[in-house]
């Protein structure tokens, strides 16, 4: 898709010097359309009347993919739209909402992963990194959404991915300080979900930060303190990690694919929703759920 956008101001140069170029979306149109038949359908539930928006579906579409895909600023959207910059925002977070309530539900996305004949699913989490928040957490003196890991601040979010690393279903938000075994029993409804996968001999492969939930994840076997591993124990790692490494691509297809998940500086209670719509384009781009 081409788009030639509206004049850009560039902060601190006179604004009778502007630059109109030609710019390309990396998406197909059908991806544009669907999105744009969500922010209609939603239009309509609301009662919006015709022409009181500023920005067509169809042009809402562009704005919101335009964040997605390359991380544009918001003040810059609203620029290139000639709309308010709390204008871009309704916008954006319009988009968020109907494409994240298009994600599939945790149940459908395994019981379509047991139907595509998936041997084995995987799990693991992923830190989407914020600006910083001031957010007290039960460690005094450390912000709630700081991960000591990573030393920056974000939110934890769960993968599911199949053999490949594609990815099928992701969790809501968790501050970045929580383990992944933290993360993972905050969230009610994964555990039993994938304890329901596993009754049918289907493995479920995490890594060592699951070892809390070893009963129901498949982890490596951990080297005893002062001892050694046996062969099989690591013929078993082998194998397990070869199979899992490969599984763990879906964290870095989503953050490769979509830039503004490398860094969102939005409120991060509402990361959660926005990689739930990051997948549902995934997904629709490629024409592919499992």
């Amino acid at each position: 898709m081409n788009l030639v956008l509206p004049q850009i101001n560039f902060i601190g140069v006179p604004r009778l010097m502007s630059v109109t170029y030609t710019a390309t979306l990396p998406v197909r149109d059908q991806t544009v359309l669907y999105l744009s038949s969500l922010l209609h359908t939603q239009r309509l539930r609301c009662g919006t009347r015709k022409h009181r928006r500023s920005l067509s579906t169809y042009k809402q579409a562009i704005l919101v993919l335009r964040w997605f895909l390359d991380g544009t600023r918001v003040k810059q959207l609203a620029v290139d739209h000639t709309i308010s910059s709390s204008t871009a925002y309704t916008y954006l977070h319009e988009g968020f909402a109907v494409l994240a309530a298009q994600a599939p539900a945790l149940e459908s996305a395994l019981l379509a992963a047991k139907i595509a004949g998936h041997d084995h699913i995987s799990i693991d989490g992923t830190l989407i990194e914020t600006d910083r928040v001031r957010t007290p957490g039960p460690t005094r003196g450390v912000d709630l959404w700081w991960s000591g890991k990573h030393s920056n601040h974000g939110g934890n979010i769960q993968v599911i991915t199949a053999p490949d690393g594609w990815p099928l279903w992701t969790s809501q938000v968790r501050p970045g300080r929580e383990h992944d075994t933290t993360a993972l029993r905050a969230h009610p409804e994964i555990m039993p979900a994938l304890t329901a996968w596993t009754s049918d001999d289907l493995p479920v492969l995490g890594d060592l930060g699951y070892e809390g939930e070893s009963g129901t994840i498949t982890v490596a076997f951990k080297k005893p303190k002062g001892g050694e591993l046996t062969d099989d124990q690591k013929a078993h790692n082998k194998t397990h990690n070869g199979k899992r490494a490969i599984g763990e691509r879906g964290n870095s297809v989503l953050k490769t694919t979509f830039k503004a998940l490398r860094n969102i500086s939005l409120c991060p209670r509402k990361i959660g929703t926005i990689v739930k719509a990051a997948l549902v384009i995934l997904h629709t781009e490629h024409d592919r759920t499992t």
